[in-house]
């Protein structure tokens, strides 16, 4: 599709006659409504205004873009229009706007069309491009100025690709200047993703082409994020540009100065936001969240291991909101069954919103669903959660969700390399057509025949032999669980015994909360741990370590295991040695007692919900205790060390 396919002549208005921003907006309506681009004005101008909220598309040097991304669009257009006198339309520069491009996009209707507009986005970046434009004084003259420039960036681009493909994979090569030590990253995105998210990313590479600065630019458009930057690239850039005017994944910048500005100001003021970036003149980005941050948890970027982690953590942390909602409900109600009844009517809503019809219905599609998302993108989330439910329908419970969505990606990136030879003609049913056809197809058969009925049986026996387990094994499996939520306190390994947890919570109808009391206690003693040693050997101890020993009280009875990394990470030998000896006895203690705790998370504020609240609190505080002593005593004193 070329520009021009959407370039209508027909659309075009060489003399716009409006003197406001809403008049022009109206005027550019009605060009799209006589053509019949358009089946609904009224929806098309709520969704341009809706869009001129977030900020104005008056991007300055004459030029405005109002877009919308709706159903109430036939076909995707770009009306063409001048006005001669210019209108304010709340441009950037506050200069009038002279030169209109509507884009009206169809939701859903594939993504050439919206390839094509970000190339016109791309071409607007050009100030000779745009002066001509202004001189032109027919449909016919802009028509050709368009197919003109698009055959030259074609041959731009064709020689690129060659270039490029002699170095490296096309879409890995940085832009700037190779004998350059110097090197940034970015990530460009607009709310619709149609035109500033690649009017900002070709900006950046511009500029920083001109000021000898190598660049890795991803997009996040409404095709998905384009070129993701590698954990490897992130780690080498100096600094971190954000210009976006929508949310985009943070967590892997923890650690990295961010500079967080419009997608605006990508266009305006590259060279200012690449100037800043090369120094590291911003401030550093601190992610929040339990092991959000991947170096911190002792994963290695790149390796096979870090990468199953990443995707499985992915579904993971979209599953948790379901899992505590519906388990903490689902706790309640039970509480309340106690001494109400069964028939009780809060305990059947209750019971209704967070169980099996409820949020817990949810957790397994979810889950693999985002397993599948995070390996494949978007193509592989509607396979994935399919392939979740028939997991679930077929017994095969927590383990058959994570196999759906590693299935379910994997099969995509398969399908992706498969259709790779197609004629780019083609490329537009990709996504709509044969993606969700062929994915969802050879997913489901292969859980369907193979993996349902294997993991059903998997599932089945380990719920059994927990089922059947003597109390000293129990105990054995108590203390494993609870050591290793210590080991690295938010890495691989506590999230492994964390996910163990949630798997028998999840596959036994939330009625074994078992293994779920050993991963909680466990959890919470590191904290309070750190929390015992500073009050206790104060003088062991800086000002400022017994103030973060204070917070540490209310981060372990939360569960919020990561509050004792601070202190592992300047003492890992005495912390981590001491840490896992507590939490070790403190999940032991929960088995040998039978504490069952029906809720998946909340510390001390669900522990009235456990089977017995007093015994589980008291494995915690001996957990706690222990650690706490042990490490207290053999720390050196601040005059010795």
């Amino acid at each position: 599709m070329r520009i021009t396919d959407l370039l209508i002549k027909d659309t075009m208005i060489m003399n716009l006659q409006a003197t406001t921003k809403e008049a022009a907006i109206d005027e550019l309506i009605a060009s799209l409504a006589a053509s019949g681009r358009i089946n609904d004005k009224k929806l098309f101008k709520d969704k341009i205004l809706a869009r001129e909220a977030q900020s104005s598309t008056g991007i300055g040097g004459g030029i405005a873009m109002p877009h919308a991304k709706t159903k109430a669009v036939n076909e995707a257009t770009v009306v063409f229009a001048k006005s001669r006198a210019g209108v304010d339309f709340a441009s950037l520069d506050d200069e009038p706007a002279k030169l209109f491009f509507m884009i009206a996009a169809p939701d859903g209707a594939g993504n050439m069309h919206l390839r094509t507009l970000a190339s016109l986005s791309r071409l607007l970046i050009e100030s000779e491009f745009i002066e001509a434009l202004m001189k032109a004084g027919t449909p016919d003259e802009v028509a050709a100025l368009f197919d003109a420039k698009q055959a030259e960036e074609e041959a731009k681009a064709q020689e690129n690709e060659s270039a490029a493909a002699a170095k490296q994979a096309s879409e890995r090569v940085i832009t700037g200047n190779p004998a350059s030590s110097s090197f940034v990253v970015a990530v460009t995105a607009c709310p619709t993703g149609i035109a500033h998210t690649f009017m900002a990313e070709d900006a950046l590479k511009k500029k920083a082409l001109e000021m000898g600065v190598n660049i890795r630019v991803e997009t996040n458009g409404s095709e998905g994020a384009q070129n993701v930057l590698t954990a490897d690239e992130i780690r080498r850039a100096s600094g971190v540009i954000i210009a976006a005017d929508k949310n985009v994944e943070m967590a892997r910048f923890a650690g990295k100065p961010v500079l967080q500005r419009p997608v605006s100001d990508g266009i305006r003021k590259p060279e200012e936001l690449i100037s800043k970036a090369v120094k590291g003149d911003a401030p550093i980005y601190h992610s929040e969240g339990r092991g959000s941050n991947d170096d911190a948890a002792g994963v290695k970027s790149g390796s096979i291991g870090s990468k199953i982690y990443k995707d499985l953590m992915n579904g993971i942390s979209h599953m948790l909101p379901f899992v505590v909602g519906g388990g903490i409900l689902l706790a309640i109600s039970f509480l309340i069954e106690q001494v109400a009844s069964v028939d009780n009517p809060l305990v059947k809503l209750l019971q209704t919103i967070g169980g099996g019809d409820g949020a817990f219905h949810f957790l397994i599609p979810i889950l693999a669903g985002f397993i599948a998302m995070s390996i494949g993108d978007r193509p592989a989330l509607m396979p994935g959660m399919v392939g979740g439910i028939m997991a679930l329908n077929s017994n095969a419970g927590f383990l058959g969700g994570l196999a759906a969505g590693f299935l379910a990606g994997y099969v995509i990136v398969g399908l992706r390399k498969a259709f790779a030879g197609l004629p780019r003609t083609l490329d537009g049913l990709k996504p709509i057509l044969l993606y969700p056809v062929f994915g969802l197809l050879i997913t489901g058969t292969i859980m369907f025949y193979l993996f349902d009925p294997i993991f059903s049986s998997l599932n089945e026996g380990l719920i059994d032999v927990l089922n059947n387990l003597g109390t000293g094994n129990m105990v054995l499996l108590g203390v494993i669980l609870g050591g290793m939520m210590a080991i690295d306190m938010g890495g691989p390994f506590n999230k492994a015994a964390y996910t163990f947890a949630i798997g028998v919570f999840t596959s036994s109808g939330n009625e074994n909360g078992l293994m779920m009391a050993a991963v909680m206690a466990g959890g919470m003693v590191p904290p309070l741990a750190i929390a015992l040693a500073t009050t206790l050997f104060k003088n062991k101890f800086t000002e400022t370590e017994r103030k973060s020993g204070i917070t540490n009280y209310v981060l372990g009875l939360s569960f919020i295991t990561e509050g004792a990394i601070p202190f592992a990470a300047a003492d890992p030998l005495r912390v981590l040695t001491t840490c896992i000896l507590g939490s070790a006895v403190a999940g032991g203690l929960t088995q040998l007692w039978h504490i069952n705790v029906p809720a998946p998370h909340g510390g001390i504020f669900v522990a009235a919900l456990s089977s017995n609240a007093l015994l589980f609190l008291l494995a915690v505080l001996i957990g706690s205790v222990i650690s706490g002593l042990a490490f207290g005593l053999w720390k050196k004193p601040l005059q010795a060390k």
